[in-house]
């Protein structure tokens, strides 16, 4: 398998052949553009503790987490919040790969950090902040989860979240290879592949929470809350409606989103299909779709591998004060290809996709979403800018 640039998520390169559906119809009234926060070293990642408004926390590939004024101007300047470097692996895909603040943050001064260790096996470790309010104390460190990683280097997802219910969840990746050559992610026992759901609200590690679907079954691991999944390299929740949305990187030709509401229990023991299912279609290729698809949980919508398209990059559903035009969107891109689309979840499908490439798009190489604690939405590239979503007061009418 062919691994793009140095990072993360990607599967095999790109341009292939097969038709794709027409391009989705233009942005909407009150057209968003960007607006550049500053510029960082591989950067991964955007977040802020809740109520915090006044500052961005943005994570580095190499190992460091800044931290820096959410309004302030490029003179102010950056500064390290945590620094990891020398102390984890990075490169390809690996590196330090997220960071949460706990919902107590403002009381209890935990975050937390998703990495892979130097021997590439995968790690979610607390820390406190210090005396200081810009920078962490790295003596707290305190590993809360260690999950084996070491056969491959690539598919290690990344993402760290506390979700609605104040329980901290996580993506892991399906352990790396092509097409999954372990089985980890139709294997319920293995924490690979897997949506993880822990209670990290004892004085250390975690507890499983009660009502998670193998709490008390022993036909899985406690941790696990959904599986079938390759590599969900960015998963975020509806800040309204606490809908569970699901970037699953694809293999070899479809990317896939899949969203679990919570009328539906937010995906509460689902299989996503992965390595029966690569999107909506048989994994390997079958003409015929011959495939059991039964259990099995679809995505809302997949993409395939054309005009340079390889690697989803999930993202959030628009909540902020700044473009109301996109709110109630949930905002994705493609690593590889560079565009940006929207489409509105109602429940039982999506509807009103959009290409908003023209007007958000940084380029090539997008390497995360972020949010911010009032809700305003961040979208960075491996080239090292991070840029804030805003409103362009030039198209306050139509695009």
């Amino acid at each position: 398998m062919k691994q793009l640039l140095p990072l993360l998520l990607v599967v095999t390169a790109a341009c292939n052949s097969f038709l794709s559906t027409p391009p989705p119809p233009p942005p909407p009234p009150g057209s968003p553009t960007l607006e550049l926060v500053d510029s960082f070293v591989n950067p991964v990642y955007v977040t802020a503790p809740p109520a915090d408004s006044q500052r961005l926390f943005v994570v580095e590939q190499a190992g460091r987490v800044m931290v820096l004024a959410n309004d302030s101007t490029q003179a102010t300047g950056p500064r390290t919040f945590l620094d990891l470097r020398g102390q984890i692996s990075s490169g390809g895909e690996r590196g330090l790969l997220s960071a949460a603040f706990h919902p107590q943050y403002a009381t209890n001064g935990r975050f937390y950090v998703y990495f892979t260790a130097p021997n590439g096996d995968l790690r979610i470790v607390r820390y406190n902040v210090s005396s200081n309010p810009d920078s962490a104390d790295p003596a707290t460190a305190d590993t809360v989860l260690k999950v084996a990683h070491s056969t491959y280097s690539n598919h290690n997802g990344g993402q760290l979240q506390f979700g609605p219910d104040g329980m901290l969840w996580a993506g892991t990746g399906d352990g790396g290879g092509g097409g999954d050559p372990d089985g980890n992610g139709q294997d319920r026992h293995s924490l690979l592949g897997k949506l993880l759901r822990l209670d990290v609200n004892g004085a250390s590690g975690y507890a499983i929470p009660a009502d998670n679907p193998f709490a008390t079954d022993t036909s899985g691991a406690p941790e696990v809350w959904s599986g079938g999944l390759r590599n969900p390299w960015r998963f975020s929740f509806d800040r309204q409606t606490g809908d569970l949305y699901i970037a699953d990187v694809g293999q070899d030709r479809w990317e896939e989103i899949n969203v679990a509401s919570t009328a539906n229990g937010r995906g509460r023991g689902s299989n996503y299909g992965w390595n029966r299912m690569e999107g909506t279609h048989c994994f390997p290729q079958d003409p015929n779709e011959a495939c059991n698809k039964a259990g099995l949980v679809q995505p809302v919508t997949d993409y395939i591998h054309a005009f340079g398209a390889c690697s989803v990059t999930g993202g959030y559903v628009y909540r902020g004060p700044r473009v109301p035009a996109l709110t109630g969107f949930y905002v994705y891109a493609d690593h590889c290809a560079g565009f940006v689309q929207a489409f509105k979840y109602t429940g039982s499908g999506i509807t009103d996709l959009r290409d908003i490439s023209s007007r958000i798009s940084p380029g090539g190489f997008i390497s995360s979403f972020g949010e911010d604690a009032r809700g305003d939405l961040y979208v960075m590239t491996l080239r090292g800018p991070v840029f804030r979503i805003v409103l362009n007061p030039d198209t306050l009418s139509t695009p």
